[in-house]
């Protein structure tokens, strides 16, 4: 069965953004793309919210070709453009791109067929909604946490209103030269209250 794994950037106080959706306070340097790529070697599929898909179809289908594109940007743009994506919206009529798939419904049962089908890991980019909502499902397999060193004090945070324990087991850490650290947690199955 395929690996299901959040990558989620946040403040040191638990914010994935500011309280207008904003990233500024993030350090989104090459080190943490680099980082990035360093990941997406173990997945071949993609899974978001709305706003996470529409904020990273913004940018990064044409990425590659922008003028000082770095060597990160261009291996995740060209790794973004080839991999499938799943975007859960109730919203979200159709997609322009023949790799990007809108779940309306169902999502739950869905998410357990894709889970199911042959390939590497699936990730889930920011979208916390969508990772609250598989927690809730049990079908969240491990959490990337990137903790950048710094205090939103509000904004928009990583999860809301858990009915249950949720119990991580910590399998690997990476430190950054900018002092963010990325933690490596699977996520405890049978053990959740």
């Amino acid at each position: 069965m395929r690996k299901l794994i959040a990558i989620v950037q946040t403040s040191f106080d638990g914010f994935v953004a500011g309280p207008n959706g904003e990233f500024t306070n993030f350090i989104g340097d090459e080190e943490n793309l680099a980082f990035v790529c360093s990941l997406i070697e173990s997945a071949d599929t993609m899974l978001f919210g709305r706003k996470s898909w529409q904020l990273l179809e913004s940018n990064w289908p044409t990425a590659a070709d922008k003028p000082g594109a770095t060597q990160y940007e261009i291996k995740y743009s060209n790794w973004y453009n080839g991999v499938p994506k799943y975007v859960l919206s109730g919203t979200i009529q159709t997609s322009n791109d023949d790799n990007t798939i809108v779940i309306r419904d169902n999502a739950a049962e869905k998410i357990k067929s894709l889970k199911q089908q042959d390939g590497k890991s699936i990730y889930i980019f920011g979208s916390p909604t969508v990772v609250h909502f598989l927690l809730q499902e049990n079908l969240l397999d491990g959490i990337w946490l990137i903790m950048h060193p710094v205090f939103f004090g509000k904004g928009i945070p990583m999860h809301r209103d858990l009915n249950k324990v949720i119990k991580l087991n910590l399998a690997s850490t990476k430190h950054l030269s900018s002092g963010t650290f990325c933690l490596n947690y699977a996520v405890e199955k049978g053990v959740n209250s």
